[in-house]
């Protein structure tokens, strides 16, 4: 299959379109994001884990492949190291897809959001102790559930750490919110993120040039440890290594459990994920529940009420800051009012009957809003986020009834390609279309040829041309990422692999043994199980925990206490009999599980799936 193309007369001129209508550049931002620099490592190059080395193109001109709003964004998230947000305040930018804060205290250092993986945190802590001094670390903050701010925290802390009690704060229901996003779903959730974060595509002009929200992840070491305190109430005070810090708690916002906090010694502001320099998610594209942006509109209007004329300085888990209060109020007002403006403008179209469709392709921000660069659509976008709030008070249901039991893609797709005359016309047809520049049409049409025959080398050819130039023209990074990863896929097909190679197992090992069990529910093949029933007694001997397992109406449930044989194990153990690691039967005969109810358990094993991370996308 050919190679990536050129950018399109008709995707040239989109980007010339969008040129006359961005809001004016007086480099304010780039100000922004370079102010308090301190030092860097050459290229931010981390190991295998991160670099920035193969960004070195956006140093150029702007290719015509590439969205020039989300060029300049590209350029902003590009600059890395080590920066002072105020005496006492420090951020690594550029080391990871969010940031890490450094918050000196009395004693050393309280880290906030230690990035995705280990390895670019420890190198983010190794140079904040190179310029500020070779202090301990004193305390953890997690603003919120999503992996990139909790990821990491290996590399900033150590056994001996935890063991001493080193204090972890993280809002009420955390623990909760991030074994079901990124456990429960991990697989799907981490294989869907592949296409939104660029993670396979070349690091040039045709291909990632940036995610939005930052870089892109960062390949290191994943790991969960659980909070030790959890904030549960707003206006709650907890003093860190001698430092004050004020919370407000926000719960579905960006997050299902998320805070936002104040250190009145700095008179600074941690808005923790829920302002950022652009429009977020209400619905992120790689999966999750759908987000409230009613509530995210008023915790931002509830933290400037409440921390607005007392901040000097304002920063955030990703971007840049803003400084003076002024500033700072402005940026509230603003990114408070562009939610809510998409959630009530989204439900005044759907009470006059628009569907989620019809509404993302009409609703536009005002003038007051357009006219600001922190609430383009380099993440979120308008389009999506209007479906977002639909989905949220309606359901992915719109009404027409002809939309309530429809085929499948892999059914439906050679029916219209029969409707259409054939692959040949229907191809015919499509390349008309691609001519005209209507790629949004191609793509939609191509595709169920695609599904119909994926061996079509042809349909795939046209789909990946058409998702190109839509990669090409889009200015949100995500969106930019879906669709150049999908012409990648389409073009070289994956060859199938001898053995799954499984997603999210390395958070699995952090759970605590309730999660872990948890877990094992949505592994449990409903059609193998069957009339099935088995019951044990799961005696955890790290923990010293006990559980009743059951299986029966092919649902697997636990609870704490004893019901049935007991089987006495680790949670590591568990886990690598689940996803294959170890066979049961070398387990005990090394000693590693006992019991009378190892019967139950040998029966269960071969019941529970494993996930394959390479599933199919673009293909059927």
């Amino acid at each position: 299959m050919s190679d990536r193309k050129p950018a399109t007369t008709a995707t040239r001129a989109a980007h010339g379109r969008l040129l006359a209508a961005l809001p004016p550049d007086d480099g304010g931002d780039f100000e922004l994001a370079r102010r308090g620099f301190i030092g860097t490592v050459k290229d931010a190059t981390i190991g295998s884990a991160w670099s920035m080395a193969p960004f070195a193109f956006l140093n150029g001109e702007r290719p015509d492949t590439a969205n020039p709003s989300l060029w300049r964004q590209a350029k902003l998230n590009a600059l890395h190291g080590l920066f002072e947000v105020t005496p006492g305040v420090y951020q690594v930018r550029g080391f990871d897809l969010s940031n890490i804060t450094f918050i000196e205290g009395e004693r050393g250092y309280i880290v906030i959001d230690p990035l995705i993986s280990a390895e670019p945190a420890a190198a983010a802590l190794s140079l904040m102790r190179e310029h500020r001094g070779d202090k301990p670390v004193t305390a953890v903050i997690y603003t919120h559930s999503h992996v990139d701010h909790y990821g990491g925290v290996r590399g900033v802390i150590s056994d001996a750490d935890i063991a001493a009690g080193l204090q972890i704060v993280a809002p009420e229901g955390f623990l909760e919110a991030a074994v079901s996003e990124n456990v429960l779903l991990g697989n799907a959730m981490g294989r869907r993120a592949t296409y939104m974060y660029g993670s396979l595509l070349p690091r040039d002009g045709r291909g990632h040039i940036d995610a939005g929200l930052g870089k892109t992840v960062s390949m290191g070491s994943v790991s969960l440890v659980p909070p030790t305190r959890s904030i549960s109430r707003t206006g709650e005070r907890l003093t860190l290594d001698g430092v004050e810090i004020v919370f407000q708690v926000t719960p579905d916002t960006e997050a299902p459990a998320e805070m936002n906090f104040f250190f009145p010694k700095f008179r600074a502001l941690c808005m923790a994920e829920n302002c950022t320099c652009h429009l977020h998610n209400i619905y992120t594209p790689r999966g999750a529940q759908v987000r409230d942006a009613k509530a995210w509109s008023f915790y931002i209007d509830e933290a400037l009420d409440l921390f607005g004329a007392q901040s000097d300085v304002l920063f955030a888990s990703h971007h840049w800051p803003r400084w003076g209060g002024e500033a700072a109020s402005a940026f509230l007002c603003k990114q408070r009012d562009l939610y809510k403006y998409i959630h009530d403008q989204t439900l005044r179209l759907a009470n006059h009957g628009l569907t989620a469709l019809e509404i993302a392709e009409v609703l536009e921000l005002p003038p007051p809003l357009k006219a600001e660069w922190h609430t383009r659509s380099y993440y979120g976008t308008l389009n999506h986020n209007a479906k977002a709030v639909y989905q949220r008070y309606l359901g992915w249901f719109d009404g027409n009834p002809a939309n309530l039991h429809k085929l499948p893609p892999s059914e439906v797709g050679p029916r219209y390609v029969e409707l259409a005359g054939g692959a040949d016309a229907l191809l015919a047809h499509a390349r008309q279309a691609f001519e005209r520049g209507e790629y949004r049409w191609v793509a939609e049409v191509v595709n169920h040829l695609v599904f119909a025959d994926p061996a079509n080398a042809e349909a795939r050819e046209l789909q990946a041309d058409a998702l190109e130039q839509m990669g090409y023209q889009a200015e949100s990074g995500p969106w930019r990422a879906f669709y150049l990863t999908g012409a990648q896929e389409l073009r070289n097909p994956r060859p199938s692999a001898a053995a799954p190679r499984q997603g999210a197992t390395g958070q699995l090992r952090a759970l605590p043994a309730d999660a872990l069990l948890d877990s094992l529910s949505v592994r449990l093949n409903g059609e193998k199980a069957g009339a099935e029933r088995i019951s044990f007694t799961a005696v955890f001997e790290d923990t010293g925990e006990s559980f009743a397992v059951e299986v029966e109406n092919a649902v697997l449930r636990h609870k704490p206490g004893a019901g049935g044989l007991e089987v006495r194990l680790t949670r590591d153990l568990l886990v690598d009999l689940v996803i294959g690691q170890t066979e049961l039967q070398a387990a005990e005969a090394e000693g590693r599980a006992d019991g009378a109810g190892l019967r139950e358990l040998a029966r269960l094993l071969p019941l529970l799936d494993r996930f394959d991370f390479w599933f199919e996308i673009v293909l059927p």
